[in-house]
């Protein structure tokens, strides 16, 4: 994932800022394209300044990691718009022929096609199966441009189901932790060291409920959602006891 430089961050609050005012003036709904973990974390810095707009966010589907955010709302305007999202399948043509394909094979191929990563949201698999969150204006070329993923043909379609159902896949983990502290509990997710923890951190790569955390003494609330790009997330289900020792044992709940 390529990190969002301080000028793009900056970009992203002026047109915040003028989706806002947009829509506030003309009484139109307004949209940004699909958010990463920074901007999302700019965007939240922002409420003060937003205020006078209704707000609210949403990425397709329950629990997603890259969202869209729509200035306005019913009462505002005195009618609803939804998201112009739109959810692709993403499927083998001859699943006994095809490749072992993974996140990073879909993302590659979508991005291949000369779009922009905004317009892409979540990707979440089911086994060899891709439902690619993007938005409405280049969901018909990427359905029709689509036709292979690393070695496999494959065939992509809007999906005819209920995003609802497409929730991404939890297990549940347990894990022994000196300290509930976020950075001891995210290095310990994925096997890291204490440092490489906390180093993450600093380099503003671990979010809680999409805001992004700098520090690791604060303790997570059961049911956070903890991300650190470049690893994966989870849902810290807290602590399930003490050992005699004073060591934490935890529960997880990890994308996978």
């Amino acid at each position: 994932m390529t990190m969002v430089t301080d000028q793009e961050l900056r970009q992203s609050r002026k047109r915040f800022l003028e989706l806002a005012e947009k829509s506030y003036r003309q009484s139109v709904y307004c949209f940004t394209g699909f958010l990463d973990m920074a901007q999302l974390d700019l965007f939240y810095g922002m409420q003060r300044e937003l205020s006078h707009v209704p707000c609210t966010l949403f990425g397709g589907h329950a629990g997603s990691e890259r969202q869209m955010v729509r200035f306005g709302s019913d009462e505002m305007m005195g009618y609803e718009e939804p998201f112009p999202i739109v959810c692709l399948e993403i499927r083998p043509l001859q699943e006994k022929f095809a490749d072992r394909l993974t996140h990073r094979d879909f993302l590659g191929a979508c991005m291949n096609l000369g779009i922009d990563r905004s317009t892409l949201g979540d990707i979440l698999l089911r086994e060899n199966t891709a439902y690619l969150f993007c938005t409405e204006v280049i969901a018909d070329y990427v359905a029709e441009s689509l036709t292979r993923v690393r070695h496999t043909s494959v065939a992509c379609r809007r999906y005819a189901g209920a995003t609802g159902d497409l929730q991404p896949v939890r297990e549940r983990r347990e894990y022994q932790v000196t300290s509930e502290r976020l950075d001891s509990v995210a290095a310990r997710v994925f096997g890291l060291s204490r440092e490489a923890g906390r180093q993450l951190l600093q380099e503003r790569k671990v979010s809680v409920n999409g805001r992004i955390r700098e520090s690791g003494s604060s303790t997570p609330k059961e049911g956070d959602i903890i991300s650190v790009r470049g690893y994966g997330k989870f849902v810290y289900q807290g602590m399930t006891h003490r050992t005699r020792k004073g060591k934490c044992n935890i529960a997880v709940d990890v994308y996978v």
